[in-house]
């Protein structure tokens, strides 16, 4: 009996002498239009009650910072554990593959549609991110300034140059400042230029901006800047290829048709309140009407990056918001079109979603089976961002006069050619 009491004083000596699990932070970089930092900030209390040794350290930054600052880090090795980022392949090289921790099965099934955005071609197999927002560009409407100016709303067909005319009669019956406004995004134009015919690559799969298609778009975007149709100011107040957006002024009721995109809802629902009604109309078309109208298909992505010193932690941290009920509450607070088909199948109960955004997301919700191949394929190349920023950036000079549009399409070709060089 002493000999037993003597092993157990020893054991417990031991355990008390042993070290505890050592706890660490996990740092989250994330951004949002709305609230999806917040409800990130919840869920992972659950992650971290499964795991009292890791504490996730959710950062909410401006998206500025995620365009501009986040790849700085990433390329010095001083970038977060983990980010939610939208330049989904160009940041690539940074990912950790999660596949040695995940159920692939599960993955592949859950998004398979979106993982090969995160990856760095088709040889690539790996898993390196979880779409957690699925979004596509689109147009919102202030409903109650065609009601004022009794002018109707265009139907389903309606193209560009319809939806350009409607928005100027609105403008001109009611005194509102803008007829039109696009966010200052190559990525956002692509949701014109694919329209018009825009192609984004050759026959052989090479990145270009000089088909027909492309160039008729430019022509047409520059000319409504020029003559009033459009809020010069979105592209023309900012220099390079910086982000700029239109809320203010569609929120303020100065603007009728605003092309952004599914991610404004949340915040459109809770800031435009009761002050007019707003609502969101299907892809404009082409000048061929039916047939061409496509948004363009996009989004954000939760992503780990193999700097981290936890790698294990931050693949089990993904996998738990993965899971189809986390992912679910993800989406519902969020107001977010789920990316995980298993959650899209079943569907999403939108929690605090009033009758307009509902509507609202149902109607972006409706237009992704409409979204064009190229729209699909521009969204997953990984040097997408390299062509964003060089539209921008050579339009902007057509738009304020430094270059005529033959000359900006020009410089974007040989900006396009130096880009792929670079990348090689």
């Amino acid at each position: 009996m002493t000999k037993l009491r003597t092993a157990f004083a020893a054991a417990a000596t031991a355990a008390l002498l042993a070290p505890a699990a050592q706890a660490f932070d996990l740092h989250f970089m994330c951004y949002q239009d709305g609230n999806q930092c917040d409800v990130l900030t919840q869920l992972v209390k659950g992650f971290e009650a499964k795991h009292p040794d890791i504490n996730v350290k959710v950062d909410t930054v401006p998206y500025k910072a995620i365009l501009e600052t986040l790849p700085v880090e990433l390329a010095a090795g001083t970038g977060p554990d983990l980010a939610k980022v939208t330049d989904l392949g160009g940041l690539h090289k940074y990912y950790l593959d999660l596949s040695p921790y995940v159920d692939k099965a599960y993955w592949d099934k859950a998004f398979g549609k979106t993982l090969d955005w995160y990856r760095g071609g088709p040889n690539d197999h790996g898993i390196y991110g979880m779409h957690a927002q699925l979004t596509i560009t689109g147009a919102f409407i202030n409903k109650t300034l065609f009601d004022q100016a009794k002018v109707p709303v265009p139907g389903k067909d309606a193209t560009w140059a319809d939806w350009a005319k409607a928005a100027r009669k609105v403008a001109k019956a009611t005194g509102t400042k803008y007829p039109m406004a696009m966010d200052r995004s190559g990525h956002r134009f692509a949701g014109l230029a694919i329209p018009y015919g825009a192609k984004y690559f050759d026959a052989k799969g090479n990145p270009e901006f000089s088909d027909p298609g492309f160039a008729a778009a430019a022509k047409q975007f520059v000319a409504w800047n020029k003559d009033g149709t459009m809020d010069r100011q979105v592209w023309a107040g900012q220099g390079g290829a910086s982000y700029a957006d239109a809320t203010k002024e569609f929120m303020s009721g100065d603007l009728v048709f605003y092309y952004s995109g599914s991610w404004q809802v949340q915040k459109f629902d809770k800031q435009i309140g009761d002050a007019f009604d707003w609502e969101v109309v299907p892809a404009p078309c082409g000048p061929a009407g039916a047939g061409s109208c496509s948004g363009m298909p996009g989004g954000a992505g939760f992503v780990g990056f193999k700097q981290t010193k936890h790698p294990k932690a931050v693949a089990e941290l993904l996998d738990y918001l993965a899971q189809p009920a986390n992912y679910e509450v993800l989406e519902a607070k969020s107001l977010s079109i789920p990316a995980n088909t298993v959650v899209a199948a079943k569907g999403v109960k939108y929690e605090g979603a009033d009758a307009a955004a509902s509507k609202a997301l149902n109607a972006f919700a409706a237009q992704v089976p409409t979204i064009s191949p190229v729209g699909f394929a521009y969204q997953g190349y990984a040097g997408n961002r390299a062509m964003f920023n060089i539209t921008v950036t050579r339009l902007t000079q057509a738009i304020v006069g430094e270059l005529s549009l033959k000359e900006a399409l020009a410089r974007m070709g040989d900006d396009l050619k130096q880009a792929v060089a670079a990348s090689k």
